[in-house]
């Protein structure tokens, strides 16, 4: 970005003395600063890094940071600032503008909520004693594991991923937090993968290999059965009082085997970057025999739906939204007719609400059935399970031949998705919602506001502007965003393997001078243009 950077603040903010400098440095405990002349080698590093960094970003900066400033203003004033952790409303434009990619639009309130969840996103990060972590609920500081993954796939667009680093070690350095992690299913492993394809940083990623391969034994241990599918509770999926589900039987549930699918998929891609093999081909197996089960056993012919199985062997006999989820991790096969089930995406009487996704579809006898304001997934509006349908879905559109669902009908649910997201006609984000009049459940008092419990900004990343993020040096970019709907759009400061990416959609080219089309810019330079909105690849530097 153009605006000056003091490098001595930013590395006492950032802990390059403390958080990393152990396993960095040759030290052996976490937080050892190592002696002083390594101290001031990784000063003068650290220095030369961040100008370089600076330089690139203020070379291919189009938007500027000013221009968004007033939306901070708004939120900082629009609510008392009932909890302050390591970021105050006060310092947050000052941490945001050096930490975001910024984002401009011509829906105002696309744009307004895109800095509004990186605003709120920002007030869980907590500094502890042992580093950084992020909290779900505001008001109680210990993390929870059931949206971890979501804050992965959020977090891992912020310029400093140490914070993350630290946050990963807090669930996996011991046996307690691991079993912490365990009280809610996890897509850990393949969200470590996913930011590993923003960030590039295979050190970091394969340093953890050890700790994922144990971690999986472990969730084999507790929850994997003799028919090779996982059982779960609905309450420890994080989706209680479920039509399918309950908080003591032990069902087959889409939710956690795709999961795990995702996990293994994760695994043996990271055992492939550590030059190992055995362990790669070990997890490629799981991965293909899970598949293989959820495809034969959680597939519902009659609905055409993944669903629940009880232990009887049973179906659910409901389509829920966790049915989505395989798509999620790419699990289904393609050309096989499972992408009839999102004939019920857009359905009024499937999923399709004026609020947006319900968690059941509006058709069963049983919806919203299981009573008022105690976490039920009977059918209200979850943003956890919207993030992860919208995600599934861009998967589907990208990677799936079929004439089932559109562009239009993703670009419909997200603009939905942004609506939904107000209270008295203001930003807001809580645990759930009336999926006929927007009124968020369980009020809007100190438990659920500012719910740290879904994406936002990972899905205008992703999704509508379209960056797609890849192992290799190749920056694909196909928006999902309708023709004609957006005159121009701006994604700016994206840090990306290493480099500073500037993806601009520009219909007539005189919105940013840089000519009329889709651009992708890398570290200032053009490196991929089309006329449409339509799929772009170009090749880093």
């Amino acid at each position: 970005m153009s605006h000056p950077i003091n490098i001595w603040r930013i590395l006492a903010q950032r802990r390059a003395y403390f958080s990393l400098s152990a396993h960095r440095l040759g030290g052996e405990g976490r937080g050892e600063v190592g002696s002083l002349p390594k101290l001031m080698g990784l000063a003068i590093a650290s220095l030369a890094y961040f100008a370089m960094q600076t330089s690139h970003a203020a070379d291919s900066s189009i938007l500027k940071p000013d221009a968004f400033a007033h939306y901070i203003t708004q939120f900082n004033s629009m609510t008392d600032e009932n909890v302050t952790n390591y970021i105050s409303n006060n310092d947050s434009w000052s941490w945001l503008q050096k930490e975001i990619p910024l984002f401009e639009c011509p829906d105002h309130e696309v744009e307004e909520m895109y800095y509004f969840r990186w605003w709120s996103f920002r007030k869980h990060l907590e500094r502890t004693p042992n580093g950084f972590v992020f909290s779900e609920f505001l008001t109680r500081p210990a993390p929870v594991s059931s949206a971890l993954g979501h804050q992965l796939g959020e977090g891992r667009w912020l310029h400093d991923q140490n914070y993350l680093d630290d946050y990963v070690h807090y669930w996996l350095h011991d046996s307690t937090s691991r079993q912490q992690l365990h009280k809610f299913s996890s897509w850990l492993d393949a969200a470590l993968w996913q930011r590993y394809l923003v960030t590039g940083d295979k050190k970091i990623v394969v340093s953890l290999l050890n700790n994922l391969t144990r971690d999986y034994a472990q969730w084999e241990s507790e929850r994997l059965t003799t028919n090779g599918l996982f059982w779960q509770f609905d309450v420890r999926d994080a989706m209680e009082e479920s039509i399918s589900g309950s908080r003591t039987n032990e069902n087959l549930r889409p939710t956690i085997n795709s999961y795990m699918f995702g996990n293994a998929q994760a695994i043996a891609n990271i055992a492939r970057l550590a030059g190992k093999p055995k362990i790669a081909a070990e997890f490629d197996a799981k991965a293909a025999q899970l598949k293989n089960r959820v495809e034969t056993n959680l597939w519902n012919p009659t609905s055409k739906f993944f669903e629940v199985r009880g232990g009887d062997g049973n179906f659910s006999d409901v389509r829920e939204e966790l049915g989505f989820i395989p798509w999620l991790f790419n699990l289904p096969d393609a050309n096989q007719g499972y992408e009839i089930a999102w004939k019920q995406f857009a359905d009024p009487q499937g999923f399709h609400a004026a609020y947006g996704l319900t968690t059941a579809e509006r058709r069963s006898p049983f919806f919203r059935t299981h009573g008022y304001g105690h976490c039920e997934w009977d059918g209200a509006v979850w943003p956890f399970a919207t993030s992860q349908t919208l995600t599934a879905l861009a998967n589907v559109l990208r990677d799936y031949p079929q004439d089932v669902v559109s562009v239009q009908d993703y670009y419909d649910a997200f603009l939905t998705y942004v609506a939904s997201q107000h209270a008295d006609g203001k930003p807001y984000i809580g645990e759930y919602l009336d999926e006929t009049t927007g009124q968020w459940i369980n009020g809007k008092g100190d438990r659920s506001r500012f719910y740290n419990h879904s994406t936002f900004a990972d899905l205008v990343i992703t999704g509508v502007v379209g960056l797609v993020p890849r192992a290799d040096n190749v920056v694909e970019v196909w928006p999902l965003l309708p023709s004609g709907t957006w005159n121009y759009f701006c994604l700016d400061a994206v840090k990306y393997h290493g480099h500073w990416l500037t993806i601009l959609w520009d219909q007539d080219g005189s919105r940013y001078g840089q000519g009329k089309g889709l651009a992708i810019f890398a570290d200032g330079k053009e490196i991929a243009r089309t006329d449409k909105l339509a799929k772009l690849e170009g090749k880093l530097p």
